[in-house]
């Protein structure tokens, strides 16, 4: 009959191993799939499980968020009557932990600068502070927007000292403590020249003030020289402007020569090297060469 139907002896021994191995493979599914089910059920209970954890912390972090906005609106007597229910203490004290870990991350990521929250929680407020010399001078305010991406809002920097391309240097975005790290050299570095600027009107009265501008990048004074009825302009230029030294100082006088001798070539260093009021007090000092 194998014959009749066009089969050798291999070909039917081909198909039968085939069949066999059918046979072998549908009997190892039907022991594999009970246990196969039972990690499917079982990881269907876990996800499940999973699924109703997530609602309840979904459902608690709605409440806080909402007590949290009913803190910023409310005043110290409401809050009390509110915190009556046990439910009420702990929403109360879960806002509060939040609202702190909030400025916690903020103060952390800012490198320490002092801030405050504004405008329920969408921006924060941060405080500079500048000083020259020991003393501490002027404070700034810097608002940033949180939401929906960190941007600068309202400020007193002054205008000459550009925030936007501070910003955008630093990468505002990733970098928070590098842009304010660069903003607080701006503002360092500008009001030292500034102080000086009125150290010297204050404490050397013969020096007169010829030219300055709003940002103290331009300082143009005249110098006189005792006994040789001679003025001599000093130009103080500030090209880098988180720095409270001058980068350029240059002489003129009538006398082409002066500008050129040793002794005006050290007050060049003088000025170069410290500050314009205690480089004028050493000049005037160790040589006396200005009135």
């Amino acid at each position: 009959m194998v014959a009749e139907k066009g089969l050798d002896v291999d070909d039917t021994n081909g198909v039968l191993s085939q069949l066999s191995a059918l046979e072998v493979r549908a009997k190892r599914r039907r022991v594999t799939s009970p246990s196969h089910a039972d990690a499917l059920r079982t990881r269907l209970d876990a996800l499940t499980a999973q699924r109703e954890r997530l609602k309840a912390e979904i459902h608690t972090l709605r409440d806080v968020e909402k007590r949290k906005m009913e803190l910023n609106n409310r005043c110290p007597e409401e809050e009390e009557e509110a915190e009556d229910t046990m439910t009420g203490k702990l929403l109360h004290l879960m806002a509060k932990q939040t609202q702190l870990k909030e400025l916690l991350r903020v103060h952390n990521i800012t490198g320490g600068y002092n801030v405050a929250k504004t405008r329920e929680g969408e921006g924060v407020c941060l405080t500079l502070a500048t000083g020259y010399e020991g003393a501490y001078l002027d404070t700034y305010d810097l608002e940033l927007d949180t939401r929906p991406a960190l941007k600068i809002g309202r400020h007193n920097v002054p205008p000459f000292i550009p925030l936007g391309d501070l910003g955008e240097r630093a990468g505002l975005q990733d970098d928070v403590r590098g842009f304010l790290d660069a903003l607080g050299a701006h503002l360092n570095a500008f009001v030292g020249r500034r102080e000086q600027l009125r150290l010297v009107k204050e404490l050397h009265p013969s020096v007169t003030v010829m030219e300055s501008n709003a940002p103290c990048t331009i300082l143009v004074l005249m110098l006189s020289v005792p006994g040789e009825n001679k003025t001599v302009l000093c130009t103080l230029n500030y090209t880098d402007r988180t720095r409270y030294l001058p980068t350029e100082v240059r002489f003129d006088c009538e006398d082409e020569k002066l500008p050129e001798s040793p002794e005006w070539k050290n007050n060049r260093k003088l000025f170069m090297e410290m500050p314009v009021d205690r480089a004028l007090r050493a000049m005037k000092d160790t040589t006396d060469q200005i009135g």
